[in-house]
């Protein structure tokens, strides 16, 4: 047996799978938590990822490895290969200002021409900015810039800063893929290229960018290949078999809508990210900041876990009487909302009930999702099935909502790590040299007419911001 690993370094955890290269047949896996926060010392990835990978049977016999990654966080290194801050994650919304500065300075239909993106708080360019304007002696000491994924294959190969690895700080030899890199705002994905003059428009100064490797590329590790990696979204993309038609809605930390699509997405509202997928193609996105943690904070005020949280929200009819949650709990990045709050209303001395309050929670989390659906719908993209995916998914609620909210069959994959699947499946395909096809198990959500009532509903309330 040929065994391939897929890594997934999310915002909370890394996760680890060790996969058979022909079937996909699980073979081990390791798990450890990365702290809390919007920024982290890398040397937390780096420490999680030995500790998955020893949890999961080490490296010995391994053929091929990949790992897919969070988005958008900034790594800065210096030229001696050290990291010269915390790296500032896809949720810290400090950069909010850097986005708006960027955007008038570029302008907004400009930066969509050129990266597909407008951008926001999320995107590693404002960060850049960012760190130029508040910490500028950082800023100028910035020889490299990396994403999560690109910084932990660099280290996993043996590359990393004098004293700290065995093959030291070459920078030649940091990897990215274009779908990472598609989320920097300082890439194009139809030209495959980076736009440097928009990167020195942002940190004040060049530098050096990780080489973007091809889907089926690979470089060598110690003893291992290491495929291209991914950015997370375009990993989970990779482990579902993504086609044409199937779109994703994710709920995990943050929420995402995202789809297969032969041609790129150029949204000059910036509701829709245009990245590149890790296949060749294109990944429309929409991404909101508040996804399965609006269940938590809803749950929590109701003293109830999830189980009775679903009950209860399945006991309400749907537009929980006329109780509406825009869930902006932590702000939001769709629509670029960096200082909202979430808000109830419609509530009345009839129907504030804890059925209404709990299914207005699901409904909620689901209407900033729906509307996301909605707009790459908008951007020529076929919506055929839903694909939901997440810890969330798991709900009886929320599966049985999501058909009524989305209004096209919805359909749940067997729960599963799909982002460090999708880098295992990735990591087989370079092996191989062709794409690697493994089976994906799905069940259909419980029947449910459509109530198009209740996104009507969330969009007048969230139009109120």
């Amino acid at each position: 047996m040929t065994k391939v690993i897929g890594v997934d370094s999310s915002t909370q955890s890394c996760k680890v799978v060790v996969r058979d290269a022909e079937t996909g047949v699980l073979v081990a896996s390791g798990r450890a938590s990365h702290p809390n926060g919007s920024e982290v010392d890398p040397a937390h990835w780096w420490t999680a990822l030995q500790s998955a990978l020893a949890e999961a049977g080490g490296l010995d016999g391994v053929a091929a490895v990949s790992i897919g990654g969070q988005q958008h966080g900034m790594v800065v290194l210096d030229a001696d290969g050290r990291v010269i801050r915390p790296a500032l994650l896809w949720n810290d919304t400090r950069s909010a200002q850097a986005a708006l500065d960027l955007i008038d300075e570029v302008g907004g239909d400009e930066f969509v021409r050129r990266t597909g993106l407008l951008p926001v708080a999320s995107f590693t360019i404002t960060k850049l900015r960012w760190l130029r304007d508040h910490e500028p002696e950082n800023a100028a000491r910035v020889a490299a810039v990396a994403l999560p994924h690109d910084w932990l294959t660099w280290r996993l190969r043996g590359y990393g800063p004098a004293g700290d690895s065995e093959l030291g700080p070459v920078f030649d030899e940091l990897v990215t893929d274009r779908s990472d890199a598609s989320g920097t705002g300082y890439f194009d994905p139809v030209s495959g290229a980076y736009d440097r003059d928009l990167l020195a428009r942002a940190l004040g100064h060049d530098a050096v960018l990780p080489r973007v490797l091809g889907p089926l590329d690979s470089v060598p590790g110690p003893g291992f290949l290491v495929g291209p990696g991914a950015g997370d979204n375009a990993a989970a993309g990779v482990g579902l078999g993504l086609r044409a038609g199937d779109v994703v809605v994710s709920l995990g930390t943050s929420g995402t809508v995202f789809a297969a699509s032969a041609t790129p997405a150029a949204d000059p509202t910036g509701t829709v990210a245009g990245f590149a997928d890790a296949e060749g193609g294109y990944l429309p996105l929409v991404c909101t900041l508040n996804a399965a943690r609006v269940l938590d904070a809803v749950a929590e005020v109701l003293s109830v876990d999830h189980e009775e949280l679903s009950r209860l929200a399945l006991a309400a009819a749907p537009g929980a009487g006329g109780v509406v949650l825009v869930p902006y709990f932590e702000g939001e990045r769709t629509p670029n909302l960096p200082d909202a709050t979430a808000t109830f209303s419609g509530l009345t001395l009839a129907n504030t009930t804890r059925e209404n309050l709990a299914r207005a929670a699901v409904e909620g989390m689901l209407g900033g999702l729906g509307a996301g659906l909605d707009a790459v719908r908008e951007q020529g993209v076929a919506v055929n099935r839903v694909l939901l995916i997440g810890g969330a998914a798991a709900s009886p609620a929320v599966q049985q909502i999501a058909a009524q909210v989305f209004d096209v069959p919805v359909v749940v994959p067997a729960p599963g790590e799909y982002v460090a699947d999708g880098a295992a499946r990735q990591a087989a395909s370079s092996l191989a040299g062709h794409p690697v096809t493994w089976d994906v198990e799905l069940t259909a959500s419980p029947a449910s007419d459509p109530h198009p009532e209740i996104l009507a509903a969330y969009r007048e309330a969230a139009a109120r911001y």
